[in-house]
């Protein structure tokens, strides 16, 4: 019982103390709190809530309406923007859309006769013409077999001559009554045979012939043959599926793409009145590499997707494009003329709709509601809101309001140095030198200026305070180098040595 009752004050004690540690943890808050939204309430007090935005003192409501106010500067100040004045020029339409380049033709090149391949005419990735031999194979047999064809047609062509011969008695004697009918019947009918047969002989001939050109194996039309599949010295038949080489035709080439539904109204009519120009883009979306026609609408829409499918042509002279290669496409559908237009940054948009800060005469802002037609990456299309000739903010937005007092700014100030970066260039060419402390009778280092500070010479005669310089700073004299007045150099006991005039 003694115990319990030593423990309790104790314990009170224990907890009193805590309670002035959490008392200062609230009134430290409620400082930081306080300083906050003093912060908000004078320095940005566009961040306030609308209706205490009414309390606002004047000055805050200058420095939130157009002045650089607030950390950023003085309260009031004019916004330095730039400004791009709207004009008119002509504007091209386009409508994008993604497809895939693929060759204009595709040819795999086949054996046509079985037989040992002799020899390869190509190298892998060589541009051939119509009509370029690829490879050859063994043609001994197919050269017989055309000879055969020709003997058995000069065989026939002498039987037939001998059967006309014997023809032309036989009707001299059946004019005489010399021989019968029938003879000369039988022998017109010989010479008829045998006129057949010359004619079997002669498509027999044809056949050989052709079967003998298969033996070489020629490019079917002009293109860029792909990787080879069968090496010289292989048997090859007609039967094989991998053929020899694919040939592609890349010059010029094709890239069939896809446009939404919604756009093929637009792309018909357009069509209709002639030709239309495509445009294919590089990697970075902007970079266009050719330029090639429209040359058909695919019949049908697919209704998986909602898109329908357009086939252009480009002629591809530097082989930008490949088979199988995926392109962003641009189709020019019409052209506006006499179009306002502004850059794209100049362009904002609110909880009000599309807007614009147009600069006034009496360098100020107005807040401007516009109509964009069409909008880029770098320009816009306005229909209604900016007339020609006016001028449009393009940066700058997050310090501008109606009515904000502004300052046109031009790059070309931007890029030159103020005159107090002038001034301070000038002043930092005195500023303090810096040397690496060593002991006495080290080797003399060189001396190593801060950024902006001009490079002290040695001076061939020392002016008239030289004595007390070597005795202020020992190691600067021993490096022959002397400091310009006002110039303050590091000692070789720590302290600092000015030389004076």
């Amino acid at each position: 019982m003694k115990t319990d009752q030593s423990d309790r004050p104790y314990v009170i004690a224990r907890i009193a103390k805590r309670r002035p540690r959490h008392l200062h943890v609230v009134i430290g808050l409620i400082v930081v709190l306080s300083i906050v939204a003093a912060y908000v309430w004078l320095y940005t007090p566009k961040y306030l809530p609308p209706y205490l935005v009414q309390f606002a003192t004047p000055q805050n409501q200058r420095g939130q309406a157009g002045g650089q106010g607030g950390r950023f500067g003085l309260r009031g100040a004019p916004v330095p923007v730039f400004a791009v004045v709207a004009k008119k020029a002509e504007v091209p339409v386009y409508v994008e859309g993604v497809g895939s380049s693929r060759a204009l033709n595709t040819v795999t090149v086949r054996a046509q006769v079985d037989g040992k391949l002799m020899s390869v005419n190509f190298k892998e990735g060589q541009d051939v013409d119509k009509g370029f031999v690829l490879a050859e194979i063994d043609a001994t047999t197919y050269q017989a077999q055309y000879d055969q064809a020709v003997a058995k047609k000069r065989l026939d062509e002498a039987q037939l001559a001998n059967a006309r011969l014997d023809l032309e008695r036989y009707t001299q004697l059946a004019q005489t009554n010399s021989a019968t009918r029938q003879q000369y019947d039988t022998q017109r009918a010989l010479v008829a045979q045998l006129e057949g047969q010359v004619q079997a002989d002669r498509g027999a001939i044809d056949y050989a012939k052709a079967i003998l050109s298969y033996t070489k194996i020629i490019a079917p039309l002009a293109g860029r043959t792909g990787i080879r599949q069968v090496d010289a010295g292989n048997i090859v038949h007609a039967a094989d599926a991998t053929g020899i080489v694919v040939i592609t035709q890349i010059k010029p080439i094709a890239v069939i793409f896809a446009l939404p539904q919604q756009q093929l109204a637009r792309v018909n009519k357009a069509l209709a009145q002639g030709p239309l120009s495509v445009q294919a883009l590089g990697d970075d979306n902007l970079t266009v590499v050719d330029r090639g026609t429209l040359q058909v609408v695919d019949n049908q829409v697919d209704q998986t997707t909602a898109t329908v499918k357009l086939k252009a042509e480009f002629p591809n002279a530097d082989l930008q494009l490949w088979p199988g290669q995926f392109v962003n496409v641009k189709l020019l559908v019409d052209t506006l003329h006499n179009a306002i237009v502004v850059p794209s940054a100049a362009v904002q948009r609110g909880p009000s709709g599309t807007f614009a800060y147009v600069a006034s005469d009496d360098s100020t802002v107005t807040v401007r509601p516009i109509t964009v037609a069409q909008q880029d990456d770098t320009h816009a299309v306005i229909v209604s809101g900016v007339a020609e000739g006016e001028r449009v903010v393009t940066s700058g937005f997050a310090q501008l309001s109606d009515n904000a007092k502004i300052t046109i700014v031009t790059r070309e100030s931007l890029e030159q140095p103020a005159d107090s970066e002038r001034i301070g260039s000038r002043s930092r060419g005195d500023g303090d030198l810096q040397t690496q402390q060593r002991p006495v009778g080290a080797a003399a280092q060189p001396t190593v200026a801060q950024p902006g500070a001009a490079a002290v010479q040695p001076s061939e005669t020392p002016p008239s305070n030289a004595a007390q310089w070597r005795a202020t700073d020992p190691i600067g004299a021993k490096s022959g180098e002397m400091p310009r007045p006002g110039t303050r150099r590091r000692t070789q006991a720590g302290g600092l040595a000015t030389a004076t005039p």
